[in-house]
């Protein structure tokens, strides 16, 4: 007959199923510091280091790289808990959770900011701290994965762009051209006039055709009669702007502009 499991039995599986994580500690308070250090061990994290400044805990992640910082908010000198996480989610992108004794509205404001994972209050029990330091964890790499599919679709939305192409007629030919090579499209009556780098196309088409071909984000419509590539656009200058390489200007319709400057950077 199989003997029952003991508690030490538990524990031995606890520990070989879970997760091990690397965990730096920023606690100016050595005797807190040293009980949710002695916690962590027990619940099978690996503490990389423990610091008490905001210069070392920056010289620490940036060293050990862990995978989830635990951040007193009220840290001693001239840089605070708060100031030292916003500069760790800017530069490292590690999981910051805050310690704190202070719960009030205007501290937590400010923590905000940071977009901390969470918050622990001092003092905390071992399973709100086990708690907190897993559903951290598994966010940041759900966001992570997000940012991964994110930039990948963004990838491949410009490299369609790029290698798009549309096929003008040219005389009694087909031309293949790409759409990063037009500069403009002006509308000619029942024409329309495609300007490329290299070539001008006469098409006896709509300018509604033309532009719907065009529906890249790399297009725009800024008058009634031209449709822009906005990365060929040289300078704008009131209501016109100048292409370059040919230096045509162009009007800016005034039901267009509004449009036109929201694609664009400006300084």
């Amino acid at each position: 007959m199989q003997e029952p499991f003991s508690p030490s039995d538990f524990i031995t599986i606890k520990n070989e199923y879970m997760s091990t994580y690397n965990i730096l500690i920023v606690e100016d308070e050595g005797i807190v510091a040293k009980d949710i250090q002695q916690s962590l061990k027990k619940q099978g994290y690996q503490v990389v280091d423990t610091c008490s400044t905001s210069e070392q805990a920056l010289l620490a992640a940036r060293e050990k790289k862990p995978d989830l910082i635990l951040m007193d908010i009220m840290l001693k000198g001239d840089v605070s808990g708060i100031e030292t996480a916003e500069i760790i989610k800017k530069s490292l992108d590690i999981p910051v959770v805050f310690l704190t004794a202070y719960a009030d509205k205007s501290t937590l404001s400010k923590a905000k900011v940071t977009e901390p994972y969470g918050y622990i209050i001092k003092p905390f029990k071992e399973i709100d701290l086990h708690t907190t330091i897993e559903m951290a964890i598994h966010k940041h790499s759900s966001d992570l994965a997000v940012k991964k599919e994110r930039d990948l679709l963004y990838s491949l939305i410009e490299n369609k762009d790029e290698n798009e192409v549309l096929f003008l007629k040219s005389h009694a030919r087909l031309d293949k051209v790409k759409t990063s090579e037009i500069l403009f499209v002006e509308a000619l009556k029942d024409y329309v006039k495609v300007c490329t780098e290299n070539k001008d196309y006469v098409i006896h088409t709509t300018m509604k055709d033309i532009e719907s071909k065009l529906s890249t984000p790399s297009f725009i419509r800024v008058h009634r009669s031209y449709v822009v590539r906005i990365d060929k656009i040289s300078s704008i200058n009131g209501n016109e702007l100048i292409i370059e390489k040919q230096n045509t200007v162009i009007p800016i319709g005034a039901s267009h502009r509004d449009e036109l400057m929201s694609r664009i950077k400006t300084v």
